[in-house]
């Protein structure tokens, strides 16, 4: 990506301070749908003794470490850093942009709720799908980034939800 790419896909935003609120609304209340369903799916597990609850804190647990570490590792640049320009998503942090976390952890939430109660997988795996676009417009990733958060986050929740037995 070029910078002349990243102004134009930021640029509707960046230069209007009202899309630029509404974009860092949408980003928080996707944010804040996976992080609240989850623990809910993981009460309901409980409340019916379901013997998947182990399963259903391992995977995504174990994933997002392994995710956070490696990030740590790599610390690819984000946008922001590249470009020197400022985001459309407030945010000031150094590196760690490959791969989203917050696209990986919607997915493997996605698919957790895709391996119990495969509707609301669905939702909220199309929710990640915006947070995804969200996060590339809103300039704190690229969309290499997203990809990687999303295929990651899938594949995570394959192997160790349909995958292991």
């Amino acid at each position: 990506m070029t910078k002349e790419t990243y102004l134009k896909m930021t640029e509707s935003f960046r230069g209007n301070p009202k899309r630029q609120k509404a974009i860092i609304l949408i980003d928080s209340i996707l944010t804040k749908i996976a992080y609240i369903a989850y623990p809910v799916l993981l009460a309901a597990l409980y409340l019916q003794k379901d013997t998947g609850l182990a399963r259903a804190v391992l995977v995504p647990g174990i994933s997002f470490v392994v995710i956070s570490v490696f990030r740590y590792l790599y610390c690819a640049p984000r946008p922001y850093e590249v470009f020197d320009l400022p985001p459309v998503i407030p945010k000031d942090t150094r590196g760690k942009s490959f791969p989203s976390r917050h696209v990986f952890s919607i997915f493997i939430i996605g698919m957790t709720f895709f391996w119990k109660m495969p509707l609301a997988g669905v939702l909220i795996g199309a929710a990640g799908i915006f947070m995804a676009v969200v996060r590339v417009l809103g300039g704190v990733h690229f969309p290499k980034d997203v990809i990687a958060g999303a295929a990651l986050g899938i594949l995570a929740g394959l192997v160790g939800f349909y995958w292991i037995p």
